[in-house]
């Protein structure tokens, strides 16, 4: 928001491999008066643009810097490698960094795992993009380790990949700025840990006026009105029971008798 008047929105930076889709169609049925805006944003410029205000908030890949920024964990990625369909790692289901010792491992400079020892041989130079290394990889000149979201995005018909095991992992997380938390926050913040709308959990909305407390709640019991007291349930059950055998009670059995009297012997 700028300005007291402004129409509130929510800003959300997020980094490429995300797909934050299914979280902004549920804001938008949540918050129909409250625009949400997507930035997608390169990994390395992610806190930069929470930081500068540019965003309110951002599905970032870990790690975050947690003294400047606040950030739940959503879920880790499984790593990939990303080969032409005639490569020999496509006969089996999985791939161990020992299969790749005779390829060339490229290294973009935007890569997101944090790799102590890369597979395979380097290339000569490193890409400057992973969409760089995916056109690289489709003229043969080597193969690709990425999360799987990051393969998924740059797919093409001439490539494919399989799981690596024993490597590197990237997690997506909601950060923002540690001192910059807002009410919209913690609106998304729900969304994405899965509550529900009438979730006691985050930000509490006081009951309308005239609207009992627990009306959220599904099971609770309203309160008499003034001057009425609240329905007796055995009662309620001896009278619909009364109705339903045609007798209103124990006194009326007895003065309402029909038909004609008894003969005596």
């Amino acid at each position: 928001m700028t300005g007291s008047d402004a129409t509130p929105s929510f800003r959300l930076a997020y980094v490429p491999g995300v797909m934050p889709d299914k979280w902004v169609r549920i804001w938008n049925e949540r918050q129909p008066d409250v625009p949400l805006t997507l930035t997608q944003v390169p990994p390395g410029a992610a806190a930069e643009r929470l930081l500068g205000g540019d965003a309110d908030a951002g599905l970032v890949r870990t790690p975050v810097d947690r003294e400047v920024f606040s950030a739940i964990p959503l879920y880790t990625e499984q790593t990939v490698v990303v080969v032409p369909k005639d490569h020999l790692v496509t006969a089996v289901d999985e791939v161990a960094p020992e299969d790749l010792a005779d390829d060339i491992v490229l290294h973009p400079l935007d890569d997101v795992l944090d790799w102590e020892s890369l597979p395979g041989r380097p290339a000569f130079e490193r890409p400057a993009t992973t969409a760089d290394a995916v056109e690289l990889v489709a003229a043969g000149i080597g193969v690709l380790v990425v999360p799987l979201s990051l393969a998924r995005l740059h797919h093409r018909k001439d490539l494919t990949h399989r799981p690596l095991k024993d490597a590197p992992e990237s997690s997506v997380a909601l950060a923002w700025p540690e001192d910059a938390k807002t009410d919209l926050i913690e609106d998304f913040i729900g969304i994405v840990r899965g509550r529900t709308v009438n979730s006691t959990r985050g930000r509490q909305q006081a009951p309308a006026r005239g609207e009992s407390a627990d009306a959220d709640r599904g099971g609770a019991r309203r309160k008499p009105a003034p001057g009425k007291a609240a329905p007796n349930k055995a009662a309620a059950g001896r009278s619909a029971g009364a109705k339903r055998t045609g007798k209103s009670g124990r006194g009326a059995a007895k003065n309402d008798r029909r038909g004609k009297p008894r003969r005596r012997s």
